[in-house]
């Protein structure tokens, strides 16, 4: 079972339980930023507080992708994310990997919904970034 390419079934359910851990990650990180910005009627604010959370889901993700190549739902789901030549990420990789996700993701889902469509049925961040992600056993 190794190596093989999960189900987009499966990546979406892990992509779920992502989206919950990191919203955990994100409570926590927002109220740390808030103890430090009192003022959020601020004009700098808003935008200074996206790229936080923009920051601290990166920092969320490249971590556990470069040290082990699986996030919490990850583990859980049994995938990995390895390069396409079957290697450890590199944090260069990780970081094309997050920043293209983050695009492709804002305009309408549309980075995930490409492995509908492509023949090696990975998501449009994992071309880019030349990784794959698979499943393990």
């Amino acid at each position: 079972m190794d190596g093989v390419v999960p189900g987009f079934g499966r990546r979406m359910l892990a992509l779920m339980y992502e989206a919950l851990l990191l919203l955990g990650v994100w409570f926590i990180a927002a109220f740390l930023f808030h103890l430090v910005f009192r003022d959020p009627a601020a004009e700098y604010f808003r935008p200074l507080f996206q790229f936080y959370l923009l920051v601290v889901g990166g920092i969320y993700f490249i971590w556990f992708w470069t040290h082990g190549g699986q996030t919490l739902a990850m583990q859980t789901w049994k995938l990995r994310l390895v390069s396409a030549n079957d290697e450890r990420l590199s944090t260069q990789q990780a970081m094309v990997r997050y920043l293209m996700a983050v695009i492709g993701i804002s305009f309408l889902g549309f980075g995930l919904l490409w492995a509908l469509f492509d023949r090696d049925r990975q998501f449009l961040h994992d071309k880019v970034a030349r990784t794959r992600i698979i499943r393990v056993s």
